[in-house]
């Protein structure tokens, strides 16, 4: 089955990431929400510098207002960022399918049965912010409902020349790509997963390739598997945390669904580093 097990890349440190945009003092609410322009605020203290707690103030106020300034920090770093590539896995095919609806399969036109899936990728250019990235070419492949990919042949599977849940969509003006599918089933040795690639040029016209792959909560997977059609399946027997691509992920690359009619809908940032 599918011997996608080594990490590509590494999870940029906190650090690094601050890095990259010039001044450990500068909020970044800007990429990930559209917008074009970061908006500064002023830096609290100068890194490697201490600060003298004001006449009167007691130690635990002085730990609280630490407390405070981590917390605030934290929320400096842009989430479009700290984001691992993973291995593409043995499953890739780059059918050239030009489609948001990848539940079909364009050979036979059968559409693959299960809970629907409205993925919509947020891609984002790193440079002095966030800045939407146009016109890169997303691509998103996975299993159906029983485990099963399309075009592979396999010892549990053969469906070469099928072409069902796979695609890839041009980002729009505000760097959006978005996809319907359906929440993917599972199979032996890995957790419940989807596969995306991000293909652009560097700023140099150098070709730039990012691969990477997303995953679910297995609460609200153990939800899904009650139903039809995943249901005919069984007992899945891996989970996240026996999943040794989820582990290198560092937890960073699970999506987020929200409830809708009768499925799901899930955004997600990713910035791309292209200088």
């Amino acid at each position: 089955m599918d011997n996608d097990d080594a990490l590509i890349g590494r999870l940029l440190t906190r650090r690094e990431v601050l890095a990259l945009f010039g001044a450990v003092g500068v909020t970044l609410a800007a990429g990930c929400t559209g917008e074009s322009s970061p908006r500064p605020t002023p830096a609290a203290n100068t890194p490697g510098t201490t600060t003298t707690p004001a006449s009167g103030a007691t130690p635990s106020a002085s730990l609280a207002a630490a407390s405070t300034a981590t917390t605030a920090a934290a929320a400096e770093v842009p989430s479009c960022v700290v984001v691992p590539a993973l291995t593409e896995g043995p499953y890739f095919v780059d059918e050239k399918l030009n489609r948001s609806d990848i539940r079909t399969d364009p050979v036979d036109g059968t559409t693959k049965a299960g809970t629907p899936l409205e993925l919509v990728l947020q891609v984002s250019a790193i440079g002095a912010g966030c800045t939407p990235l146009a016109g890169a070419l997303v691509d998103v492949w996975q299993c159906d409902a029983l485990g099963v990919y399309s075009d592979a042949q396999d010892p549990g599977f053969n469906t070469r020349g099928k072409k069902f849940l796979r695609g890839y969509q041009v980002t729009d003006s505000a760097g959006q790509a978005k996809f319907t599918t359906i929440y993917p089933g599972w199979y032996q040795g890995r957790t419940v997963h989807i596969h995306f690639k991000v293909r652009t040029q560097r700023a140099n016209g150098q070709a730039y390739d990012f691969t990477s792959q997303w995953f679910f909560d297995d609460t609200l997977s153990d939800e899904v598997f009650k139903q039809a059609p995943y249901a005919a399946k069984g007992n899945r027997t891996t989970r996240n945390s026996n999943d040794g691509i989820f582990r290198q992920s560092g937890d960073q690359l699970v999506l987020k669904p929200a409830k809708g009619g009768d499925g799901y809908t899930a955004t997600f940032p990713i910035g791309l580093q292209l200088g």
